[in-house]
C-alpha cells in the first residue's frame, strides 16, 4: 500500500477550508482511535484538519506500536528506522490529500507517540512543521537536526510516571531551550497519563500558533 493507505488512521475534517493540519502518534499498545478525542478537545472550532494514524507494528502485549521498546532513550534500529520512514512517507501523503503543507502542521504524540513527534519534527533533512507536543515521552538518540530556526514545542510529563520518569522530559527542556527553541513546558503529579489541564493550555498554545502561520 502506499499514500494515505499506508498506515490505518483517522482522520478529521476541518469545518471549512483548513487553516493548519494537527497530527496525534499514539501510545504503545494502543491505536488511532486512543488520541482522536483529543483534536476536537485541541481544535473545538474545527480550524484544523486531524488525523491519528495507527504504528504498523503488532507486538505483545498486544495493540499497536511504533518500535520495539528495547531501553528508554534509544529506539530499536530495526523497527525504528522503517516505521520512521513509512511514518514520513504517510505525512507526506496527508500534506498531498488534503492540501495542507507540513509547515502548516503540528505534530503531537503520547509516551511511543511523542518519541516519533520528535523524531520526525526535528529529523535531519526533514522539513519543519509548525509545533510539536510531546508528551510523557523523550527526545530519542536517532539523527537530528537540532539547529533553529525551531517551531514551538510544548511539553507536558507527569512527575509520577513509572513508565517514562519525567527527568526524560526535563532534559528534553533543557536541550531544547540550549539549542534556541521556544518551549512551553508543564509537569503534573500525575503518573504515565496525560493532564486534562495541560489539554486545556494547549488548545489557546495552539491558537496562537494558527494565528502566527496565518501573518
Amino acid at each position: 500500500m502506499s499514500g494515505l493507505e499506508s498506515l490505518a488512521h483517522r482522520l478529521r475534517p476541518a469545518a471549512g477550508e483548513p487553516e493548519g493540519a494537527l497530527v496525534l502518534f499514539h501510545g504503545r499498545g494502543a491505536d488511532e482511535n486512543d488520541l482522536f478525542p483529543l483534536i476536537d478537545y485541541l481544535d473545538p472550532e474545527r480550524r484544523l484538519v486531524g488525523a491519528t494514524p495507527r504504528g504498523p507494528l503488532s507486538m505483545p502485549p498486544g495493540g499497536a506500536h511504533w518500535y520495539a521498546v528495547q531501553e528508554i532513550g534509544r529506539p530499536d534500529k530495526q523497527t525504528f528506522e522503517p516505521t520512521y520512514e513509512l511514518a514520513g512517507e504517510w505525512l507526506a501523503a496527508f500534506a498531498d490529500e488534503t492540501g495542507v503543507s507540513q509547515e502548516r502542521t503540528v505534530l503531537g504524540g503520547f509516551s511511543q507517540g511523542a518519541v516519533m513527534t520528535y523524531a520526525l519534527g526535528l529529523g535531519k533533512g526533514r522539513q519543519r512543521p509548525a509545533g510539536l507536543i510531546g508528551l510523557s515521552g523523550f527526545i530519542p538518540e536517532v539523527e537530528l537536526d537540532l539547529t533553529p530556526p525551531f517551531p514551538p514545542i510544548a511539553i507536558g510529563h507527569g512527575t509520577l510516571d513509572p513508565v517514562i520518569s519525567v527527568e526524560w522530559s526535563r532534559r528534553a527542556k533543557e536541550t531544547l531551550e540550549a539549542a534556541g527553541a521556544d518551549v512551553l513546558y508543564r509537569e503534573y503529579p500525575l503518573p504515565h497519563t496525560i493532564d486534562p489541564g495541560y489539554l486545556s493550555e494547549l488548545a489557546s498554545w495552539l491558537s496562537r500558533i494558527l494565528a502566527s502561520t496565518a501573518e
